[in-house]
């Protein structure tokens, strides 16, 4: 019994149920909405089913709505169709552009912290050389020496001599 249930095709049973809706009649419902709307002519089931199970594409129309667009039938025209490898351009070219842009954006983050890096590295070689500066003045050395109480060193009383050699 299974085995039937499986292999029957959805079109022939729609078919089926259309038939046996046609045979019956409408319900009470439908009576009592008839009566109600006389002027309104309602079309059968099965044209409205045929009319919404085209495999073909309806026409494509001029007037666009935001239902048409946020449902998503207007992706179903044969204008957007023909230009998905557009709209894939697009996409490959947006996430290359966002991509490149992370990688710049990584690139002058690095950039910043390399330069802050070299202010500061200045910043203590300066620092570093007005010490040194100031330590190797003739003063600052004397004055070590006087406090270190060294007798071997001490200040030159004289002049240095400049001794010219002959060729």
């Amino acid at each position: 019994m299974k085995n039937k249930e499986e292999n029957i095709d959805p079109q022939e049973e729609m078919e089926t149920m259309i038939e046996t809706y046609d045979e019956e009649g409408p319900t009470n419902d439908d009576e009592q909405a008839q009566d109600r709307e006389p002027e309104q002519v309602h079309p059968s089931l099965k044209e409205v089913i045929k009319e919404n199970a085209r495999e073909d594409e309806q026409p494509y129309s001029s007037t666009f709505s935001l239902r048409t667009i946020l449902g998503g039938d207007i992706l179903n025209a044969q204008a957007i169709r023909r230009q998905v490898w557009l709209f894939l351009l697009i996409t490959l070219f947006a996430v290359f552009y966002i991509s490149n842009r992370y990688s710049c954006q990584k690139q002058q983050i690095e950039i910043d912290k390399l330069t802050q890096t070299l202010k500061t590295s200045k910043y203590k070689t300066l620092s570093l050389s007005s010490i040194l500066t100031e330590r190797c003045r003739e003063s600052h050395v004397v004055d070590m020496l006087r406090a270190n109480n060294d007798s071997t060193i001490h200040p030159a009383d004289q002049p240095p001599y400049i001794i010219l050699t002959q060729q």
